[in-house]
């Protein structure tokens, strides 16, 4: 039987300009020129907008080299104290982080590539990531490995939809944003080579998560996370799965699809903090809050923006207006005055987060609202306020922001008949 989704907000008409709320229906007729232009569209909404996203895309230029080593890309450029002075160390290696990275950098002209990857281009990295993520147990590396070869690459990594096929068709349970990875990357490559295995599978698995308040839990199944977790989502979780079915109805019309899409981001919107804080941990039976901090600056300046961006351009509601809020809490934080936002340096600061123990806050909260939906431990705001900034920045947080602002097409491209160039079958050397 069909989910019947609760309405969090006004009921839309789909010809109306604009609900109480400030959010519009997207029209297909107004052209791709806008969908393909995302700065532009939203210049034309907020100029204070465009120009902080310009900025912030020309800070991603100056801090992706820092975090750039040998042909691939570190984990976290974290700020460190040597005596009396201030540095930052790079730190770790992820091949995550460097597929982001190659799908943000496959919007860029190919000086920006080269002057970022001393020399290569987003292409050259998406191969090797797919080479690398061939022997990677990890399935979400092995989901964006495939989803950069087929978008910034452009060929199909037939190993690595093999690998993801028997990963979704065991009975093993799966991470939310592994699985609405593995479907962006098949319909990225579905006009390439025969992903339809892995999109069936893995639309299956996701819309198996799906509850009546439109967002969904950590884990597929969600008794996977445990009796006391089974109902908690973080916000990747919902932004990813807008993103995943907004493209699916765009490659493989589905009503069904959109609809799960619309209803996610309607509740995480809806939910919106007052300063335009993204909030961490959501009840996928209530549709309320977890736990709201820590507050992610990549969900602020990319990962919102991209997967709002994917519902409007696939024929959803425009939530322009949430995208702005989002942005705007950048630069004015109520919780902490420092700067989260560092030029100079090329980083946006990581989050702001509680001064707690260690993820304190995170599991009471889990605990009481699995006893009761809504019940929050008295005095968790006074005794762990959110005033600790997280001085470091992860290369996927750029890869998302050039991904989010620059990607405008990446959806349109996904519509039966509108394949671009014949791609190459991927085949290691």
């Amino acid at each position: 039987m069909p989910i019947e989704f609760q309405q969090s907000l006004p009921a839309r008409t789909h010809h109306a300009a604009s609900d109480k709320n400030g959010y519009r229906r997207w029209h297909p007729e107004q052209g791709l020129a806008d969908a393909r232009n995302r700065l532009d569209a939203m210049e034309a909404i907020s100029r204070s907008t465009r120009i902080q996203a310009d900025w912030y895309l020309e800070i991603a230029g100056r801090g992706l080299p820092r975090m750039h080593n040998g042909g691939v890309f570190g984990h976290t450029l974290r700020a460190v104290r040597e005596n009396s002075n201030w540095s930052e160390r790079l730190e770790g290696d992820s091949l995550r982080y460097a597929a982001i990275v190659a799908l943000g950098l496959s919007y860029t002209d190919t000086a920006t590539q080269q002057q970022i990857l001393a020399g290569g281009t987003a292409a050259d990295l998406a191969r090797t990531c797919a080479v690398r993520a061939e022997k990677s147990p990890d399935t979400g590396a092995v989901a964006l490995a495939a989803w950069a070869a087929a978008e910034a690459g452009q060929f199909h990594a037939a190993a690595l939809f093999k690998q993801l096929g028997l990963r979704l068709g065991s009975n093993a349970s799966i991470a939310t944003v592994q699985c609405a990875w593995a479907l962006t990357a098949a319909l990225a490559a579905g006009q390439m080579g025969d992903t339809r295995g892995v999109v069936s599978l893995a639309a299956d698995r996701l819309m198996s998560g799906l509850s009546s308040t439109g967002l969904l839990p950590h884990n597929l199944p969600a008794s996977a996370s445990g009796r006391l977790r089974a109902h908690v989502g973080c916000f990747a979780d919902q932004v990813y799965t807008i993103q995943a079915l907004a493209r699916l109805h765009t490659a493989q019309p589905n009503a069904f699809a959109l609809s799960a899409a619309e209803a996610c981001a309607e509740r995480i919107c809806a939910l919106q903090g007052p300063a335009g804080q993204w909030w961490w941990h959501y009840d996928a039976r209530s549709g309320g809050v977890v736990e709201g901090y820590p507050v992610y600056s990549v969900h602020q300046h990319a990962m919102a923006p991209m997967a709002l961006f994917d519902l409007r351009e696939a024929g959803g509601t425009d939530y322009s207006q949430a995208i702005i809020k989002g942005m705007q809490w950048l630069e004015n934080h109520p919780e902490v005055p420092a700067a989260l936002v560092v030029p100079e340096k090329g980083v946006i600061w990581r989050k702001v987060a509680r001064r707690e123990p260690r993820k304190a806050v995170r599991a009471i909260s889990a605990v009481t609202t699995a006893l009761m939906p809504g019940l929050h431990a008295p005095g968790i705001e006074m005794l762990f306020p959110p005033t600790t900034v997280d001085y470091e920045c992860r290369p996927y947080e750029l890869g998302w922001l050039m991904y989010a602002w620059l990607g405008g097409g990446a959806v349109a491209k996904l519509a039966p008949g509108l394949a671009g160039d014949t791609p190459t079958l991927f085949k290691e050397n």
